[in-house]
């Protein structure tokens, strides 16, 4: 498959609505978060090495917010535990439909992926070893998350994990100054350009929160994981993994 350029917000647009993971975004999507997220090579990959292991016989693993299937893919290509199945949920039906046609050219393992196309917040987790959220509470409405984090929770195995990857906010007005310039290099060093910054951020604004890790931290005890530790940090995503 070829990538496609990401050039969504390369012309001025009179009108700019709300982000949102459809056509469009899916057939550019590789090109998107490799040109938009520091480090998302790494974090992908150490996934799979994390996912392989804390994976359980006999569990499920879920990829929450799957998007086209790049953890899913990770974490097949690790785990090495018998019966295992990776549960791969999205609820845009385009990004559902690359994710397979991408997994069903992956002849090196014979874990199973299930896709499922739903709200991931109307999903059972259940008999879970391993629950990947790479990306995806950001798009949680707030008052909504600790909720999702205690089923989650409640849905793991003992010595059972969540990885939590996020773009974060700083509570320090000049920490966070300096972050999002950061940010704004790397994407102009990828080869956007000031107008599509611009554009793809008031696009974002509405449904992309970002927290502080400390918030993150706090929720995840709230929902009774007793252990979290921070793991990966490029600029302003990070990624933690917590133990039940």
């Amino acid at each position: 498959m070829i990538k496609k350029q990401d050039a969504i917000y390369a012309t001025p647009l009179n009108e700019i609505i709300d982000f949102q993971f459809d056509e469009r975004v899916a057939d550019v999507f590789p090109d998107m978060i490799q040109r938009s997220v520091p480090g998302y090579g790494m974090m992908i990959s150490t996934i799979g090495i994390l996912a392989a292991k804390y994976a359980q016989a006999g569990s499920q693993c879920y990829d929450l917010g799957g998007s086209l299937g790049a953890v899913s893919l990770a974490m097949r290509q690790r785990i090495c535990q018998a019966d295992c199945e990776i549960i791969a949920v999205d609820n845009s039906a385009a990004m559902i439909e690359r994710a397979r046609e991408l997994l069903e050219r992956d002849n090196a393992s014979i874990v199973p992926v299930k896709m499922v196309c739903a709200d991931l917040q109307d999903v059972s987790i259940e008999n879970a070893s391993v629950v990947v959220m790479n990306l995806t509470l950001q798009f949680i409405p707030l008052v909504e998350r600790l909720d999702l984090i205690t089923r989650i929770y409640q849905g793991l195995k003992p010595g059972g994990i969540l990885i939590l990857s996020e773009k974060i906010a700083f509570e320090q007005p000049d920490r966070q100054q300096l972050q999002d310039e950061l940010q704004l290099d790397f994407k102009r060093a990828n080869g956007y350009s000031n107008l599509e910054i611009s554009q793809k951020r008031t696009a974002l604004e509405n449904v992309m929160i970002p927290e502080t890790l400390a918030c993150h931290q706090q929720r995840l005890q709230a929902a009774g994981f007793a252990f979290s530790e921070l793991w990966f940090q490029c600029f302003n995503f990070a990624s933690l993994v917590a133990i039940k």
